[in-house]
């Protein structure tokens, strides 16, 4: 499993770092302050106390181009543009920054981040989502215009089978799978005779302006 390093650790950044952790990841946790180094002792592989921007020291530490570099530093555009300048140097291969804005985002993806995050967009996004479409619970961009939408069967669907409901002629929208949070199950590719039931998670492909006309 790819090993992952984090360099800041604040709110975002800790948690990034305990999630991974958890989910059976080596990550490596890297800030100069001692507070923050030593709340994140026990849910990472190694906390180290050390200034990030110090090329020596990331060299010191061991990165390898192998590794997975994720940079939280907030609104510290500097901080986090010198630091992914001298992971390119080690050539490092995955480098995810995170960024408050699309003008440091450009930044960032000029000097050699592979990814950039702007968490407080994404998040105001995905609350705007939710309430233009209620039903919709999680979704995953496939293009421009597809995604795939993970939503909760409005009351409508309920006890009816996905041929009655004629998803794919009414809303443009085809069912590839569904996920019983009751049970923990998940059914692949259900038939036209499958029965929707309350306690179920469909998982649909189709536009964002089709799963919104759904009620």
């Amino acid at each position: 499993m790819q090993r992952v390093v984090v360099i800041g650790l604040g709110i975002f950044g800790f948690n990034i770092v305990k999630e991974l952790y958890e989910n059976g990841f080596e990550v490596i946790a890297v800030d100069k302050g001692k507070d923050a180094v030593q709340r994140v002792r026990d849910c990472s592989t190694k906390a180290i106390l050390a200034d990030g921007t110090d090329k020596e020291i990331m060299e010191a530490i061991g990165i390898q181009e192998d590794d997975c570099v994720i940079i939280s530093f907030g609104e510290d555009l500097a901080a986090a543009t010198l630091i992914t300048l001298h992971l390119r140097q080690m050539k490092v291969k995955t480098i995810i920054v995170k960024a408050p804005n699309e003008e440091h985002k450009l930044i960032l993806e000029k000097v050699g981040a592979t990814e950039v995050m702007i968490p407080e967009k994404e998040i105001a996004h995905k609350v705007a989502k939710s309430l233009i479409s209620p039903n919709v619970i999680d979704y995953l961009p496939l293009s421009d215009d597809y995604m795939i939408f993970e939503m909760a069967p409005p009351n409508s669907f309920l006890g009816k089978t996905i041929a009655q409901l004629q998803l794919r002629s009414r809303y443009h929208i085809e069912v590839i799978a569904i996920r019983d949070i009751v049970f923990d199950k998940i059914h692949m590719v259900p038939g036209a005779e499958f029965v929707i039931k309350d306690g179920e998670i469909l998982v649909v492909i189709g536009k964002e302006k089709d799963i919104q006309l759904i009620k």
